[in-house]
């Protein structure tokens, strides 16, 4: 056989394999959550290398993502608040946590750098409301002895779309006041006294961004990649805590999700002299019986593969890993109630 055969049947052979990997390839549709979004991407940019399978994750938030996994127009839904299991029921859905994080509040302020500054829950709800006004209010300036305070007007940045951020931070804020609670509460929206609204983490973001005395709310990953100045928080054992990983894992340490039914959990102002105040969850929901099941047997294979390889790229952007244990419980979830219309398990 000549070289130009040998050259052409190994190029023939190429083709044959590319398009046999093509053909198996399958593409997984989601929606929902912005908090996990830089890591999702992480994983599917990381996963399709590996196996020729894509992930398109629109990050859209919360509320969106419930929407569109209720109506089973995407393979699965993301938000960081977790559905009652009434609601699973009802809509025929399983969920379970995949990654955990903090939220965490940032700034735009002359002068301070990130983690210059503190705030408590009382304090951090007494802004949100539009109480206090001014950087160097008296309340700020006695968590701050020794910072310099500008005496610049404060704007408050909160989400505009529904969003499972909102819901963790309006959670930790009712939680730590009471007139918080009473006035406004926790949801994935809340009718918010005081500032401007924006979509996204990464709208959050860019508005605290562009606006000087700026304060707003975003997942720690967002904080990091947009190099934003966020503050610490005095957490429940009245300590005084930066966001890191050591941190949001000292709170989520704490998470029982092996009695919590439906793997309902939320880790907000959890105890602990080392407890991140304002840690949580995000989690995924899945028809119990798709549509699809090829591209739902996709799906449980990419975040099995993300519980099983993710660990580090999680890590790596300040997110805490799902336990092992845990993890073994989720895929009991899947192979117990994950089923194709012949009954039997899709994942296996």
């Amino acid at each position: 056989m000549s070289f130009k055969t040998l050259v052409r049947t190994g190029l023939i052979a190429g083709a044959i394999v590319g398009a046999v990997v093509a053909a198996r390839a399958t593409d997984i549709s989601g929606a929902g959550a912005t908090f996990p979004y830089p890591i999702y991407s992480k994983w599917a940019a990381a996963y399709k290398a590996e196996t020729g399978d894509a992930l398109n994750y629109q990050s859209i938030g919360s509320g969106g993502g419930i929407k569109q996994i209720e109506a089973r127009t995407v393979t699965f839904g993301a938000s960081d608040k977790p559905l009652s299991v009434a609601d699973l029921d009802k809509n025929g859905l399983i969920q379970w946590p995949q990654v955990m994080g903090g939220i965490v509040a940032v700034v735009n302020l002359d002068g301070i750098t990130a983690g210059a500054l503190t705030l408590d829950g009382p304090t951090l709800a007494k802004i949100f409301m539009g109480e206090i006004k001014t950087w160097d209010d008296p309340a700020i300036a006695k968590l701050n002895a020794g910072v310099k305070l500008p005496s610049t007007a404060i704007a408050v940045v909160h989400r505009a779309d529904g969003s499972g951020t909102t819901f963790n931070f309006t959670d930790y804020l009712s939680k730590v006041s009471p007139d918080w609670k009473a006035k406004v509460g926790s949801s994935t929206a809340v009718q918010w006294p005081a500032g401007i609204g924006a979509k996204g983490n990464e709208g959050v973001a860019n508005n605290v961004i562009q606006t000087k005395g700026a304060i707003g709310y975003v997942e720690y990953a967002y904080a990091l990649q947009n190099k934003l100045t966020y503050t610490k928080l005095i957490n429940s054992a009245g300590k005084v805590v930066a966001p890191t990983s050591d941190a949001f894992a000292a709170a989520a340490a704490n998470a029982d999700w092996a009695h919590a039914p439906g793997f309902h959990l939320i880790l907000t102002n959890q105890p602990g002299d080392a407890s991140w105040p304002i840690t949580a969850a995000t989690f995924i929901l899945l028809p119990k019986q798709p549509k699809d099941e090829a591209a739902t047997k996709a799906a449980l294979k990419f975040f099995a593969w993300a519980f099983e390889k993710g660990g580090a790229a999680a890590e790596s952007l300040d997110y805490i890993p799902i336990p092992a244990s845990v993890v073994t419980l989720i895929e009991k979830t899947w192979a117990d109630q994950v089923k194709g219309a012949d009954g039997k398990a899709l994942m296996n």
